[in-house]
């Protein structure tokens, strides 16, 4: 029977591992009919035979995800390969081990995970006692996308579908026909080709609002994902404030972290001018009058929607000649003289100042963002 099992696989190179073996068997059987045959004892234990069963371990994990160069070389060149003495592997089994049904692989919180599986042939399935489908839920569970590569003489492993299958359901990517010394290029290459949606969430103060076109898209890794963004201040935003937005940016769904997060920041103008007024001030003994003003005695008052206090200063309208700037609050005796020097000097009591002016006089009161007001202050010539 052996014989015959030999002779039907020769006719297919890819069988040649099942060839080599059923040959070993058919020499073993001449060897004992010969009486060449040495016999040798051993301890046996009752297994179901298999790719799984014929491993001590069916599934180890030499080192848990890291960046140390050193540590993943050694685990590499600790990897020993076996024959399992048929064409189908045990890769479904490892591929559930490694998703959220072995919960073997430590991923990074809010990482892009990544799954590069590459073989000559597709696997058993089931594997260990998991199938296609349980190996595939294992592995959308963490939201791992696979990188499978088909590789060596056989080049087969998407022969029943299975790679195809796994790679579409988990967006990850099926590379074909590739040679044993260019698997690391194409695993580089295989990254770059996977498909990323990416998406931003703006979160802005009161008043500020961001907006992207598109909202999200997906994107070939390694490639700019290319947003058209508005950034809108509202009519009633607080003028003079600055105002923020945040938009961290999603990759796959999960946060991208500092380096994809966009800080927007907006000064907002202040449009509006301050206000300024020349009502009466005190007369030096502090009464303010209560006529029509005639004696010239005002105060200047100037506030501002921004800033805590406004400069002022007082023009005279004959002259054109300006003095200050003053403080808000600041009192003073203003007399108007046609044809006489303009002056300024301190006066007394609870007056500041005392103006002399050829005309009347205008206060003008400047904010810090340049707007002005201004207000007239009228006294009867002398």
């Amino acid at each position: 029977m052996a014989e015959k099992k030999v002779e039907t696989l020769s006719k297919d190179p890819n069988n040649r591992r099942l060839v080599i073996w059923h040959g070993d068997v058919v020499k073993r059987y001449e060897r004992q009919q010969a009486g060449t045959a040495k016999p040798f004892w051993m301890e046996l234990h009752v297994i179901r035979l298999g790719d799984v069963a014929i491993a001590t371990n069916a599934f180890e994990l030499f080192t848990d995800l890291t960046g140390n160069a050193t540590a993943l070389t050694t685990a590499i060149n600790n990897v020993n390969l076996c024959d399992g003495g048929d064409t189908p592997e045990a890769q479904l089994n490892a591929l559930w081990e490694i998703g959220n049904g072995g919960d073997a692989v430590t991923f990074r919180p809010d990482s892009s995970r990544i799954v590069v599986w590459y073989g000559d042939n597709p696997g058993h399935d089931p594997s260990g006692g998991h199938t296609e489908a349980d190996a595939t839920q294992s592995l959308v569970d963490v939201e791992a996308k696979v990188l499978a590569i088909s590789t060596g003489a056989a080049n087969n492993l998407d022969g029943t579908g299975q790679a195809t299958r796994i790679t579409s359901a988990t967006g990850g990517n099926l590379l074909t026909g590739v040679a044993a010394g260019g698997v690391s290029d194409a695993i580089l290459a295989g990254l770059q080709n996977l498909d990323v949606a990416v998406a931003g969430s703006p979160s802005c103060d009161p008043g500020l609002s961001i907006s992207l076109s598109p909202a999200g898209q997906t994107v070939q890794s390694g490639t700019d994902a290319l947003f058209d963004e508005t950034i809108t201040v509202a009519p009633d935003a607080p003028q003079g404030a600055t105002l923020e937005c945040t938009v961290p940016f999603t990759l796959n769904g999960a946060d991208a972290g500092p380096a994809f997060t966009q800080t927007v920041s907006i000064d907002v103008k202040d449009v509006t001018p301050p206000t300024v007024a020349c009502p009466p001030g005190p007369n030096p003994a502090g009464h303010v009058p209560t006529a029509d003003n005639q004696d010239g005695f005002f105060r200047m008052v100037a506030s501002d929607n921004v800033d805590a206090s406004v400069p002022v200063s007082i023009k005279d309208l004959g002259s054109g000649t300006v003095f200050g700037p003053y403080s808000s609050g600041t009192t003073f005796k203003l007399t108007q003289a046609p044809g006489g020097q303009v002056k300024v000097k301190p006066f007394t009591g609870a007056v500041q100042w005392k103006f002399t002016f050829t005309g009347d006089a205008q206060l003008i009161a400047t904010d810090a963002a340049g707007n002005t007001a201004t207000a007239t202050c009228l006294v009867p010539p002398n």
